[in-house]
């Protein structure tokens, strides 16, 4: 029996209660992220079976493909069911060699928002999340215009809920100092683990944390001591790797991404895997500063 997105609990996202396992559908456009899937239907079956097993939040982004991801969600799952949350990102562009340079202008955030809104086919986005420049990691600067733009774009009813996405704590501040912040989406896993303070402060705020590669993104997760957990408990690497990230906050929201259904099934077998105190001590130990496991 195929373990359903219930079994991860739930928690808050806006003015929503969503399930703590999602679905971040980055992977559906091509290669690189850039152009069409090569099985446009499989793409589609995937959402589908995605929402059928109880997936009630969508990550996804004007700028995959681009375009390509949000009219895929449209074909698939519109009109969409009442209890689904759509979060979308603005801040970057693609060009045609597939580079990601920012887009954080007054008048690329209003676009960026007006093209979401059109492809996703909806008259309001439920979260908008501001990405910040920055591969992996957070440049510190000030985010108060482009926030400021997406502010008055929420106050224009286009937006219900905002979110910021490669922040520092700092920079979260300044948000939140202009309007209410929902969620924070920053790159966060078992193995790399320096906002472990801001999942901690977010928690006691109520806000949800959105860790982006949570299995370790292009790079997957590499470690000796997730791989004898896993053998352990008879469950995959990465299966153990999400359930921890379940295990770690209340407040914190999954959204793997894949192209295949089988491999959506297995990943939603972490809502059901239970790691008990020796396993989350042992795990706990890999990633604590932020680097690799120290025994590959």
């Amino acid at each position: 029996m195929t373990t359903t997105a219930e079994k991860s609990g739930q928690s808050t996202l806006g003015d929503r209660s969503v399930h703590r396992i999602g679905y971040g559908a980055m992977q559906l456009s091509g290669p690189h992220v850039m152009g069409p899937p090569a099985d446009r239907d499989g793409a589609i079956a995937v959402l589908r079976r995605a929402v059928e097993l109880g997936v009630d939040h969508i990550d996804t982004s004007d700028y995959y493909g681009p375009h390509v991801t949000n009219e895929i969600i449209r074909e698939a799952l519109h009109p969409y069911p009442e209890h689904l949350t759509i979060v979308t990102k603005v801040g970057a562009r693609r060009t045609p060699e597939g580079e990601w340079p920012e887009a954080l202008s007054r008048d690329e955030l209003r676009q960026a928002v007006h093209d979401n809104l059109e492809h996703l086919g909806v008259e309001a986005l439920d979260v908008v999340n501001l990405r910040m420049p920055g591969f992996a990691e957070p440049v510190q600067r000030s985010l108060a215009e482009p926030f400021e733009t997406l502010a008055e774009l929420q106050q224009q009813g286009l937006v219900k809920h905002l979110g910021v996405s490669n922040v520092t704590p700092q920079m979260l501040a300044e948000a939140q100092g202009i309007a209410p912040v929902v969620c924070v989406q920053n790159h966060y896993n078992l193995v790399h683990r320096a906002d472990d303070p801001l999942v901690d402060a977010l928690a006691r705020q109520g806000v949800a944390y959105v860790p982006f590669f949570p299995l370790g993104g292009f790079s997957p997760i590499q470690s000796a001591a997730l791989e004898t957990v896993a053998r352990r408990l008879e469950a995959t690497p990465m299966e153990v790797a999400l359930a921890w990230l379940l295990a770690r906050s209340p407040n914190l929201l999954l959204i793997p991404g894949t192209r295949s259904v089988a491999h959506l099934e297995q990943n939603l077998q972490a809502a059901a895997r239970v790691l008990g105190p020796v396993e989350l001590a042992e795990l706990d130990r890999i990633g604590g500063d932020g680097t690799l496991d120290p025994d590959l």
